[in-house]
């Protein structure tokens, strides 16, 4: 009885450690990821998370355990989304959020475009959403294209990687003040505007 009393304990506490590890992290986890460390069996991580999954969705509560190609993460369910930013503090600051929010809703928009609207400092706050995984630059012509990313769509609860699902997205919590999400863009870009720069930056 004693050793049966131990075992369940142990497999409690390492439920436990997933779900904290799952709480902690600020990007999607792997199986793996949580073996590597925590230094658990990865199979029982593997059931840890299906068990979790299924607990949290029978809780009917707003946070969910989503699993998108074997990464997990905890996040508000979709009817709940819409209140994150409204408690969550900014990345950014306002300009940057409003640059990110110029390309989210123009996209497909070119770099040459961005800096027309919003100016010499568009460089800077490209490069930094770019460094942190929100905005995807390639090369197109003399300059370059700027489109949104998976992560963009993930962290921000969009629910959509469609440039036309973010740009209703954008309309729609533009009307309230949601700290987290874009405060406002520019105009829309007209779609011939801009194309004279050097891909040097």
């Amino acid at each position: 009885m004693e050793d049966n009393g131990a075992e369940a304990r142990y497999k409690v506490e390492e439920k436990s450690t997933v779900e904290a590890a799952l709480f902690a992290a600020s990007e999607p986890l792997t199986a793996a990821d949580i073996a590597d460390r925590t230094g658990m069996d990865i199979s029982v991580i593997r059931y840890a998370l299906k068990d979790l999954r299924m607990e949290y969705e029978m809780r009917d509560s707003a946070i969910i355990i989503s699993a998108i190609d074997g990464n997990y993460r905890m996040q508000l369910r979709a009817e709940y989304q819409k209140y994150s930013g409204v408690f969550a503090a900014p990345e950014f600051p306002t300009g940057v959020m409003r640059t990110l929010s110029t390309i989210a809703y123009n996209q497909p928009v070119l770099q040459s475009q961005i800096v027309k609207v919003r100016g010499p400092r568009g460089y800077a706050d490209i490069a930094t959403l770019v460094d942190a995984g929100y905005v995807h630059s390639k090369p197109k012509g003399q300059s370059y294209e700027l489109t949104t990313t998976k992560k963009f769509s993930e962290d921000f609860g969009i629910g959509s990687t469609r440039p036309e699902d973010i740009k209703e997205w954008i309309l729609r919590n533009s009307k309230g003040v949601v700290q987290r999400k874009a405060p406002q863009t520019e105009a829309e870009i007209p779609a011939d505007s801009g194309d004279s720069e050097t891909p040097s930056e």
